[in-house]
């Protein structure tokens, strides 16, 4: 796997992951080598409390160690060298470090590298330094780049000879001059396209524009209109037509750092045909942090499909918090916990009795989200996770492909929680689609398709209307609960103590839920789903041990000289 650290392209990642030995090997080509280079990983990105491997100068010898950063940002060399360096090496293009890595290390100062998102950080030295110790990283040239190393270890299914291409990308457009763009294009399929399977996808970035282009998702148009506005610009220009709003069913979603995306060789995603929209909207996030100026782009995503359709249509299915205010986070929270749940009365209702398999997962939030996970639970017992990020951003979203399918029957539960962190906020941040409001959803992909499009759940508004009462008759502020206020106005003007706050979650986890078990109209499947009991779980999922490796082999806490007195500039 391949990706670019930093927004020039001076340094370039590449990294393998062996499963059976637990460790990750990494190389990283550095272009233009000044004095040295920090790499590493933290939790959210920060150059504290970091697990790094450092190479650095002092102008006449060069060494390499794995060092950790304190609270306050000062470097230290770690007792155990975890970071084992393999190979450097001088090349026409720049210097190559090939070292390695545990996936776990079990050394308290190290990062546990985990399933899902990882925040790795980099800091290019431009000045010699006489020691580790010396290196001050908030003079540094230094960033952040999102990825998930633990790919899993799939075998590409062989495709079919009738395999065609389609390309949806940007028609040369000129990339603002500014950090953040999201762009929109509108696509047409050609008329009467007859049904076809996707059986994969893969990104198409224009050369030179490798760091500039973050992500990318393709979205069919809904078919309940004939026809959509042609539209070429920023997502959110006032010039942008209202209609591409009902362009949300996502065909194909890539972020930086992706490979191809196959489907398994028994499903494929229909598109064209009866039923279905011409109409597809392009969408990529540009990130331009350097605010390059004129840079035109042409990227996309290279569709791959047949007519020779598989024996299962692949559906999306949504699941987690319906997008709605009742459902919200109070401020100044560092881990506000949500949960959504798909309930065994809708899978029962709505699954076929030899139920569908899952292999894919796209985890969704707004800006305050965490951490995502969903887990399967039968009979009350969680069984397995179907997907899970503890270190999940939302400006890193991507389709993931399951490192084993997940298979969901009449009567199971898929019960999805977010955790929040709104320490930076004033207000209460309420559920909804505006960014400023927060979302916990995760799309699962499966085969067969079957007519359950969402299975989300809210609390139920009845007992959100005791809580603003109760608050109401504990505080001496006045809270307006009268019926014309809108939910959202009544949790702006609660004042958050922490008896309001405890309330609150003990709320949202006991009361009654509004349970949406929807088919693809919006249509619920008919039942009763309002005033629902929330699943009972009498036993969790074990915690994962972590894997320690001997620590015989990990070396003394003493860097390694290297002979790279050639290389310095």
């Amino acid at each position: 796997y391949k990706v670019p650290l930093d927004p020039q392209g001076l340094l370039e990642l590449s990294w393998n992951v062996s499963y059976p030995q637990q460790i990750v090997y990494f190389q990283i080509l550095i272009r233009d080598l000044r004095f040295g280079l920090l790499f590493g990983m933290s939790d959210r990105g920060e150059f504290e409390n970091a697990d790094l491997a450092v190479l650095w100068s002092d102008g006449r010898s060069s060494y390499f160690g794995d060092a950790w950063s304190d609270g306050k940002g000062r470097l230290h060399m770690d007792s155990q060298q975890d970071y084992q360096l393999l190979r450097a090496r001088r090349a026409p293009e720049g210097l190559y470090l090939l070292f390695r890595r545990a996936f776990s290390t079990c050394d308290p100062k190290d990062y546990v590298i985990e399933d899902g998102t990882v925040h790795l950080i980099y800091g290019i030295l431009e000045k010699p330094v006489h020691s580790l110790q010396a290196i001050n990283i908030s003079a540094i040239h230094r960033g952040l780049q999102r990825v998930q190393l633990l790919k899993p270890n799939i075998t590409v299914p062989e495709l079919p000879s009738d395999m065609k291409t389609m390309e949806i990308t940007a028609p040369d457009v000129v990339i603002p001059s500014q950090e953040t763009t999201y762009w929109c294009y509108v696509a047409e399929l050609p008329d009467s396209f007859p049904k076809h399977h996707i059986i994969m996808y893969e990104p198409v970035v224009t050369a030179g524009n490798e760091a500039l282009v973050h992500h990318m998702e393709v979205f069919q148009c809904a078919s309940e209109f004939d026809s959509f506005p042609h539209y070429n610009g920023p997502c959110d220009s006032k010039m942008k037509p209202e209609r591409l709003n009902y362009c949300r069913h996502v065909l194909a979603a890539w972020a930086m750092g992706a490979q191809a995306f196959y489907y398994p060789k028994e499903a494929g995603l229909a598109f064209g045909g009866p039923g279905s929209s011409r109409y597809l909207r392009l969408e990529i996030h540009y990130h331009n942090p350097l605010v390059f100026q004129g840079r035109r782009d042409s990227s996309g995503i290279r569709l791959y499909y047949t007519a020779t359709l598989r024996r299962y249509d692949a559906g999306i299915m949504e699941l987690g918090l319906v997008y709605t205010p009742v459902m919200a986070i109070p401020p100044g929270e560092d881990a506000f916990v949500l949960t959504g749940y798909c309930t065994d009365k809708c899978t029962q209702l709505a699954l076929p009795a030899a139920g569908i398999r899952i292999f894919a997962s796209q985890l969704h939030t707004h800006l305050a989200g965490r951490k995502v996970v969903t887990v399967l639970s039968r009979d009350g017992r969680e069984r397995q996770v179907v997907n899970a990020d503890g270190h999940y951003s939302p400006h890193f979203q991507e389709i993931r492909m399951l490192k084993e399918v997940v298979a969901v029957f009449p009567g199971d539960e898929l019960i999805t929680t977010c955790t929040y962190n709104t320490e930076d906020r004033s207000h209460a941040t309420v559920g909804g689609f505006g960014i400023l409001e927060e979302m916990c959803v995760n799309y699962v992909h499966y085969y067969p398709q079957t007519q359950l499009e969402l299975c989300k759940s809210a609390v139920d508004l009845g007992y959100l209307r005791r809580y603003f009462n109760l608050v109401n008759r504990f505080n001496d502020e006045e809270v307006c609960t009268c019926p014309q206020v809108s939910v959202p106005q009544q949790f702006f003007s609660v004042p958050w103590n922490t008896f309001n706050r405890d309330v609150l979650k003990s709320l949202y986890g006991f009361a009654p839920i509004s349970v949406h078990c929807n088919k693809s109209s919006a249509l619920r499947f008919p039942g009763e789903w309002e005033k629902q009991p929330l699943p009972i779980i009498t036993e969790r999922l074990r915690e994962p041990v972590p894997h320690c490796p001997p620590t015989s082999g990990s070396q003394p806490a003493a860097p390694i000289p290297l002979n790279l007195s050639e290389l310095q500039r």
